[in-house]
């Protein structure tokens, strides 16, 4: 437990789950990325092995003190297991270099039983990681692994713009890789349940930047809400992000069933309350990039009392988080001023008074 708390995460979410007392309200920070310099790694010492990605995390959570522990399964993770090709950066996530699906009428060429755990490599290496946490974190944190929304997934084994193309040109095709995709996510989402983890989902090539409302309720509705439904069947809530722009889609997202809708910092905090807010927790959305990347410890502190002030009354609550995933550019003493903002300004009960006063 972080020096500063009074509680662990696992004690606070309890507390917040239920609507009882805690010593203040949770605070989710997206820090797959960053993990890796609060624990002195470059980026690909820390996906090298279970061990680094597991001592990444815990360097970070000793620090920090957040109450999210969480490995993601990695955005481009089905696509690699199934031969997407990739780079491998010292210190930067890898990028997709060729998509194993060239022709989407080769589809039934793709051995989707590469994407289960027992023979791929990767999510084995990962689930490993998850296991090294609960052992030495466990007593104090619910440990999560990130699932990949399956639209996303597709995405890494077809390219997006195609697969944008086929959402009128072959959509029956499009929704027969969204099966495999579903079905493999759904398959992943039972080992980690066996395993006791937490589960969320991240989807970020659903956003409405990229979809209109109709292609989002029509392709990535249904395989989100199964999965949801699939992960509230074994008794787990289900936290969901999508990046970018989801002003015009925010009553869709909330529709596939989530408990917590994690937003980006595009979104308007004050819009999402009022729209989805009685329906939903909400969690969001510190800028990751022009507010925790470029600002400055100050200009951290002014966007998490400004996130307090515009959602702590949220009728089905508010985490306070970060919009993304944190670059590893950021400086770590930025990351620490968000939590101690947190802890100052996100004591319970919430002084909403001095809120107020300082924004």
């Amino acid at each position: 437990m972080h020096k500063n708390d009074q509680m662990t995460p696992k004690e606070r979410m309890r507390a917040f789950a239920t609507g009882k007392p805690m010593d203040r309200y949770p605070v989710m920070l997206l820090v797959g990325t960053i993990s890796a310099k609060f624990a002195g790694m470059t980026q690909r010492r820390r996906r090298s092995s279970a061990r680094n990605m597991a001592d990444a995390q815990i360097a970070t959570y000793r620090r920090l003190g957040h109450d999210n522990v969480s490995i993601s399964h990695g955005l481009h993770a089905m696509g690699f297991a199934l031969g997407s090709t990739r780079s491998d950066p010292e210190d930067a996530v890898p990028a997709i270099m060729e998509h194993v699906l060239q022709d989407i009428g080769r589809l039934d060429d793709l051995d989707f039983n590469k994407t289960l755990p027992q023979n791929d490599a990767s999510l084995k290496m990962t689930l490993d990681a998850c296991e090294i946490l609960q052992k030495e974190l466990g007593d104090e944190c619910a440990i999560g692994f990130g699932l990949t929304g399956p639209f996303t997934s597709a995405a890494s084994i077809y390219k997006t713009d195609d697969l944008l193309r086929m959402t009128k040109k072959n959509p029956e095709l499009l929704h027969r890789l969204l099966r495999k995709c579903t079905d493999a996510t759904i398959a992943i989402a039972d080992e980690c349940n066996g395993r006791g983890l937490n589960l969320s989902i991240a989807d970020p090539v659903a956003s409405g930047t990229i979809l209109r409302p109709k292609q989002y309720d029509e392709f990535v509705a249904p395989y989100t809400r199964e999965l949801i439904g699939h992960i509230h069947g074994m008794g787990k809530v289900v936290s969901y992000h999508v990046c970018g722009q989801t002003t015009n889609i925010l009553e869709n997202l909330v529709a596939t069933g989530n408990d917590i809708m994690s937003l980006d910092n595009v979104v308007n905090l004050g819009h999402a309350k009022e729209v989805i807010g009685r329906k939903v927790c909400i969690a969001g959305n510190v800028d990751p990039v022009g507010v925790i990347m470029l600002g400055t410890p100050e200009q951290v502190e002014s966007a998490i009392i400004s996130n307090y002030s515009e959602t702590y009354d949220s009728p089905k609550g508010y985490i306070l988080a970060s919009g993304c995933d944190i670059p590893s550019a950021a400086p770590l003493e930025n990351v620490d001023a968000f939590v101690a903002a947190a802890r100052k300004y996100g004591k319970w009960p919430m002084d909403t008074e001095r809120l107020k006063i300082v924004h």
